[in-house]
């Protein structure tokens, strides 16, 4: 089986060395484990879903710009 570290895998699922090292603070890559310093990750391990919300920056423009059309007309 291959084993890779955080920076590794930081390149493959295209996230930061700090988000990869906090999933496997927080258990949420299956197998892996903490060698010395190191947290070694199996190659076949999945990317955990995010379960951060993001706004949809969008969609605030777009409201905060009805809003102001709103003001207006009064």
């Amino acid at each position: 089986m291959i084993f890779y570290t955080t920076t590794e895998m930081a390149k493959k699922w295209n996230v930061s060395r700090r988000r990869v090292t906090t999933l496997c603070i927080e258990g949420r890559i299956e197998g892996a484990f903490l060698k010395g310093n190191t947290w070694i990750i199996p190659g076949d391990a999945k990317k955990p879903e995010d379960p951060r919300q993001f706004r949809n920056n969008e969609q605030d423009i777009f409201d905060n710009t009805i809003k102001k059309k709103k003001q207006v007309k009064l």
